[in-house]
């Protein structure tokens, strides 16, 4: 048995009991415990985590702790590029591919209404969600930390907010992704994408209402939905922009 201090930085200390938050701490390591080990034994998921500092230096997940040893663990950063310091995985966590947890139904359909790839299916289980990830290269979405705990899962993001709305000024925040907002160019229900339908081809599709009243069409050609400025676009139209310029600010 060894000991080692640690201070965890930012939204880290979310995870930590409150004795413990944005202070250092010594705890208790079995020999030959790994950083990854130690840092989700003490309650963080490691898919938050983007450095860690060991006396100073920059090590990865499989750096085994030593007597003494001062860790300093930092979440993802947004103002600061720290790639060439990097150790815990090859890539940060930019990559704006996800794949939400059974619980995020709600949060999957905005991310995809505002042009991101979101895989969701409230029948997938914890395995296949990680193993989709893995082959996939996606951003695992969920407020499950075990989930997070999984070792295959390289990148995911724990989301904090309950109310969908605000779990996706969350995530579009964090990761920074207002400016590659594509809204309106992925089916809401298939996640695949849309492309411009001549009104002739999409007449046997549309409501009667529809017909006499719109000329302009999208359509997927995975599910074959038909989509149109509706009154429903309207609402959803003025809800992501709303919600992209707050996060924008």
């Amino acid at each position: 048995m060894v000991t080692a201090t640690f201070r965890f930085y930012e939204e880290l200390n979310d995870f930590l009991p409150a004795g413990r938050r944005r202070q250092d701490f010594a705890a208790a390591c079995a020999e030959n415990a790994t950083a990854k080990h130690m840092i989700e034994a003490l309650g963080v998921p490691h898919t938050e985590v983007e450095l860690i500092l060991v006396n100073g230096e920059s090590v990865g997940f499989d750096h085994r702790l030593q007597e003494g040893d001062r860790v300093a663990v930092y979440p993802k950063f947004e103002a600061l590029d720290v790639t060439p310091l990097l150790r815990v995985r090859e890539q940060p966590l930019r990559t704006p591919r996800f794949i939400a947890d059974a619980h995020l139904g709600a949060l999957a359909r905005l991310l995809r209404m505002a042009g991101f790839d979101t895989l969701y299916d409230n029948r997938y289980q914890d395995r296949e969600i990680a193993g989709i990830a893995v082959r996939e290269g996606r951003i695992v979405l969920t407020r499950d930390r075990e989930l997070l705990k999984l070792r295959s899962i390289t990148h995911g993001c724990y989301v904090r907010a309950k109310e969908p709305v605000r779990q996706f000024l969350e995530i579009i925040d964090r990761l920074d992704l207002a400016r590659n907002a594509r809204p309106f160019s992925l089916c809401l229900v298939c996640n695949a994408p849309l492309r411009a339908i001549d009104k002739a081809a999409a007449l046997e599709r549309l409501p009667p209402s529809v017909r006499d009243s719109h000329e302009r069409f999208t359509t997927c050609d995975t599910c074959h939905r038909v989509f149109w400025e509706g009154s429903h676009w309207r609402r959803m139209s003025v809800l992501l922009d709303a919600s992209l310029q707050a996060a924008a600010q």
